[in-house]
């Protein structure tokens, strides 16, 4: 019998996830989590829930956009944390809880008796994992975080912009999301450990050391020079061509890898003697003549139209690409082939459309998305589920312990 013929349970079937986060880098992991099977308790406060369910617009059925992009396959319970009946409800969630993912400032749980050595003392196989800005052992693990402030304080933003302009951000919470998704990995790293040992642990994670990490290659330069990095606008620091270059109707981005294919795009242009001039023969030179370099190029890739520059790359094996809009990206018939735009069905706005995971596992497949939850949409089922009757839950509903 071949692997398509069993059907298997999605990875993380059967484990639970406490969710304490909010905004972005907690939801993107516990998201993470409940695509590939987890049961994932969404925590919110009574009053208005998480942030985002308010930052608009545009809404939809009365959500934010900004809350649908990272809440899918997760249930939702309001509890107000201060109460004591509150905080006893997570404890017992903890208790049978295999994950808690929190993002709350230093010491905020602390106060609840939520934070990890209290909630360990009740299930010791408890994996937790703490979001923050700067880090739980930081001199200034006080701080908030936000992505703004980090992209400015751990160098992205100095590399990013026009090369004469000001630093930029990234036009997405890049380092929200990939602390989040390296929030994920370390849990399922923790998961599998437990798995060997039966011992749960800590996981200390921050928006700072993610950024760090993030820079990558700019990062190694500059502990390789010394020498700070510059802002290259589209460009690379270290490859040339590699950019947008503006055709006769749009722009097109050309990312030429090797001076096999520098040699294939001035062959496309009906200028091979450029690749033969000893200044661009080797990456190296024309990184050293990049400004004599694309004073020759632009001209002649202004000549043509977008279609017929990516057809022309794309025959030539040399990597291209039409700058679109997000609406045509999300369009395009690459999208759909790969099932990235789902929509399903929602409890006030009829249905949403959502961007799908990317995890694409053949045998484990992703759950199929599920609508991210309303305010409190699935308390009563969450405290059924710890054996409440329906007269404590709306003795409960009528103390404010939950919502």
């Amino acid at each position: 019998m071949t692997n398509s013929d069993t059907p298997r349970a999605a990875p993380l079937a059967g484990r639970r996830v406490l969710d304490l986060s909010r905004v972005l880098a907690g939801p993107w992991c516990t998201m993470i989590l409940a695509d590939l099977g987890a049961e994932v308790v969404k925590v919110e406060n009574p009053n208005g829930g998480d942030d985002t369910r308010h930052w608009g617009p545009p809404y939809v059925g009365g959500e934010a956009a900004y809350y649908l992009c990272a809440n899918r396959n997760k249930q939702s319970i309001a509890i107000d944390l201060a109460s004591p009946e509150g905080q006893a409800i997570v404890r017992e969630l903890a208790a049978r809880a295999d994950v808690v993912v929190e993002n709350y400032k230093l010491g905020g749980l602390d106060r609840f008796g939520l934070d990890y050595a209290s909630l360990a003392a009740i299930n010791p196989a408890l994996i937790y994992c703490s979001i923050s800005g700067y880090g739980r052992s930081s001199p200034i693990a006080e701080r908030p975080g936000y992505d703004y402030m980090i992209q400015a304080e751990g160098g992205l933003m100095a590399v990013t912009g026009p090369v004469d302009g000001e630093p930029m951000k990234v036009g997405v919470a890049v380092v929200d999301l990939y602390t989040g998704m390296a929030a994920a990995q370390a849990i399922l790293a923790a998961l599998i450990a437990r798995d060997r040992d039966g011992l749960g642990q800590h996981i200390d994670m921050a928006l700072y050391d993610c950024q760090l990490a993030m820079m990558a290659n700019v990062g190694a330069a500059y502990l390789a020079s010394g020498n700070e990095p510059k802002r290259y606008g589209n460009g690379h620091p270290a490859i040339v061509p590699y950019q947008t270059f503006e055709t006769r109707d749009g722009r097109v981005v050309i990312a030429v890898g090797n001076d096999r294919q520098f040699a294939g795009l001035c062959g496309l242009m009906g200028r091979p003697e450029i690749a033969a001039d000893e200044r661009f023969a080797r990456n190296s030179a024309r990184v050293e003549n990049r400004d004599a370099l694309l004073a020759l190029l632009q001209p002649l890739i202004a000549e043509r139209s977008t279609e017929a520059w990516l057809e022309g790359l794309r025959g030539a094996g040399i990597p291209g690409g039409e700058v679109r809009g997000v609406g045509a990206a999300l369009q395009a018939p690459e999208t759909r082939a790969r099932d990235m735009v789902r929509t399903v069905p929602h409890p006030t706005a009829g249905e949403v459309a959502l961007v799908g995971s990317p995890l694409k596992l053949s045998g484990t497949p992703v759950v199929e998305p599920v609508a991210p939850p309303l305010l409190g949409q699935d308390g009563d089922a969450v405290l059924a589920t710890l054996g409440y009757t329906a007269e404590q839950i709306a003795a409960l509903r009528a103390q404010g312990a939950i919502g």
